[in-house]
């Protein structure tokens, strides 16, 4: 028998494979990697707004131009937050019930209890970062699929705000400091609503998050190979109830924004928000399967899905068909990641 000469082979260890996994994760080169994507997107956007500006008048002026950003900062704001799920590989489908169960907790903070607006506020933002901390347990600890149990929140959060509310709006008349959060106009003379800045500096702050710190790097990481991750010595378990929660945190602060704007809290509304923004973070290049996404595609999604809603509102289309428009949008989105995956 020939001996097996002795020697270093090819064959890869688990640390290096962990190693290859968590350099695979990096946000620079998952943005490298969605750059093509986004650039169809933005490509989509521009020509998107052409389109509406040629089929109506009214629709590239600067008021319209501001109740399309006004649209975006509640749907994009619950999409900046999820985007870090579906970086994972989650999905999270409470967003949208979840800010509306937030929203009628800030009416019980402020209204029924009469809390100070500041601690009404955080209290909210909180309570919206608890939804995801259940979610990240849930998901995690006890291993239920994300699509079940995120499926469970949303029914939980939307028979809560029923409950809560008593199947009623709660009304901030008395807090007329809380419709200004999102509605006060913040230059003289000009309608810019603080709630689009909030949305602006959030977008700063999750781009910071994704690129810059271990949130961002344990992510990518997470959504490229979990196992390997968790080779590496990575907590998976706990970073993904960090990830989970911080979102939460973004679907509290929605809740706020978007009972601010209504100047009450509905318990009826959210259904269809969380498939909104879903579609949002896949249209701008973030993968379903995880591994890859930005938040600045998502930004651009989020525009797309806000400018479809107002274009087909101004040129009169009704609005079962603007369902379906926006149906297919979502179908087209998912198709694209479809295609992407089968390439990569």
């Amino acid at each position: 028998m020939t001996p097996t000469p002795a020697g270093p082979t090819s064959t890869a260890t688990p640390s290096t494979e962990a190693f290859a996994a968590i350099e695979a994760g990096k946000p620079r080169l998952a943005w490298l990697r969605g750059s093509l994507q986004q650039l169809l997107a933005a490509a989509s956007l521009i020509v998107i707004v052409v389109f509406f500006s040629i089929a109506s008048p009214h629709f590239f002026t600067a008021n319209n131009l501001i109740s399309i950003l006004t649209a975006a900062t509640v749907t994009g704001i619950l999409a900046l937050g999820t985007t870090f799920v579906i970086i994972t590989g989650g999905i999270d489908l409470s967003i949208g019930t979840g800010m509306v169960l937030c929203g009628v907790m800030a009416g019980v903070f402020l209204t029924y209890w009469g809390w100070p607006l500041w601690a009404g506020v955080a209290a909210t933002i909180v309570f919206g970062g608890l939804l995801g901390l259940i979610n990240g347990v849930n998901v995690s600890i006890l291993g239920i699929p994300p699509f079940i149990a995120t499926l469970g929140m949303m029914l939980i959060a939307a028979g809560l705000s029923l409950v809560i509310s008593g199947t009623k709006p709660i009304y901030f008349n008395d807090t007329p400091e809380f419709q200004q959060i999102m509605n006060l106009s913040i230059i003289p003379g000009v309608r810019f609503p603080l709630g689009v800045v909030i949305f602006i500096v959030m977008i700063v702050i999750a781009a910071v998050v994704l690129s810059k710190t271990l949130i961002g790097r344990y992510a990518f990481s997470i959504g490229s190979n979990e196992q390997a991750t968790a080779l590496s010595g990575v907590n998976v378990r706990r970073w993904k109830i960090v990830i989970y929660t911080m979102s939460g945190l973004f679907v509290g602060l929605a809740g706020v924004l978007s009972a601010s704007r209504l100047s009450s809290a509905q318990p009826t509304g959210g259904m269809g928000l969380e498939l909104e923004a879903i579609a949002a973070v896949v249209i701008g290049g973030t993968s379903l399967q995880g591994g890859k996404g930005s938040i600045v595609g998502t930004v651009i999604g989020a525009l797309i899905m806000a400018v479809l809603t107002n274009g087909l509102r101004i040129i009169s289309v009704p609005q079962e068909w603007q369902s379906v428009a926006v149906g297919i949008v979502i179908l087209v989105a998912v198709y694209l990641d479809m295609l992407r995956r089968r390439r990569a």
